[in-house]
């Protein structure tokens, strides 16, 4: 299936966008020929900043094909942004509603008409204390697999540098570079014609992350941890040290209620100082 055209909403954002991209970034991008030339597919990205997203759509706009990226409902309303969200043809996600599966039938819609979908995998900035990737959400893989639309792995570093995931402030000084390198093809060919259960999807999901991460790797000259942060695990072990925590404070002070009952009633039988 042919690309679709970029259109006038993309083309003026870039109008607006790339001005101070440039002149707050440097560029290192490597692995375009990644991207393909027609027909739909996906891009799984990690996720390490605010302005991330305008600096990797920075590098897939200047290959000729534009992503839509998933992004929260609320964007959609808000005059201008809302705007030009729906004329660049984003994807509004309705989180914790009966629309919340709307999000990835219209994913799998605008690869089988075609277009790039960008992929967070992750669901959101990475809380991983050294900014590797984390643990993903299984919607990139369950699009894919329904669709057998090609995957691409990318990874970036540099916006974080720019603006530090939750600072309120950018580091404007000394100027930072944007590194993007895209992958080839994830091989999820094994998964196909099966029936998607969360086992399956979660395997493909670490494939994923696994090529992404390994982009990171390339990008940054380091290993990334053995195991990704998980935070669904760190929250259920915060869980855990909250409740021992508590459990600790009530047993301290059911130890010190009883010695102090203890001495009341020595006292009281004449045994106490």
């Amino acid at each position: 299936m042919p690309r679709r055209r970029i259109g006038f909403w993309y083309r003026f954002a870039a109008v607006i966008c790339k001005p101070p991209l440039v002149v707050l970034l440097k560029r290192d991008w490597r692995g375009m020929e990644n991207i393909p030339a027609e027909g739909g597919f996906i891009t799984a990205v990690n996720h390490n900043s605010h302005i991330d997203p305008l600096a990797y759509a920075h590098f897939q706009y200047n290959t000729g094909r534009v992503p839509r990226f998933l992004a929260k409902s609320g964007l959609f309303n808000k005059g201008f942004v809302g705007a030009a969200m729906r004329g660049t043809g984003q994807i509004p996600v309705y989180r914790e509603s009966t629309d919340a599966l709307s999000a990835f039938r219209a994913a799998i819609d605008a690869v089988e008409r075609g277009e790039c979908v960008a992929f967070y995998p992750e669901g959101t900035l990475t809380r991983d204390p050294d900014g590797w990737p984390m643990t993903g959400k299984t919607g990139a893989a369950r699009v894919a697999l329904q669709t057998k639309c090609p995957v691409i792995p990318v990874a970036q570093w540099g916006a974080n540098e720019l603006l530090p995931p939750y600072a309120k402030k950018p580091r404007l000084f000394p100027r930072k570079t944007s590194r993007v390198l895209a992958g080839p093809p994830v091989d999820l060919s094994r998964f196909y014609d099966q029936e998607m259960t969360p086992e399956l999807l979660k395997e493909a999901t670490e494939a994923i992350m696994a090529a992404v991460t390994g982009l990171l790797e390339e990008i940054r000259g380091e290993k990334a941890p053995e195991r990704p942060y998980d935070p669904r695990t760190e929250r259920m072990e915060q869980r855990r040290r909250t409740h021992a925590q508590r459990n600790g404070r009530n047993g301290r002070q059911d130890r010190t209620r009883g010695e102090r009952a203890a001495v009341r009633e020595a006292h009281e039988e004449g045994l106490g100082t």
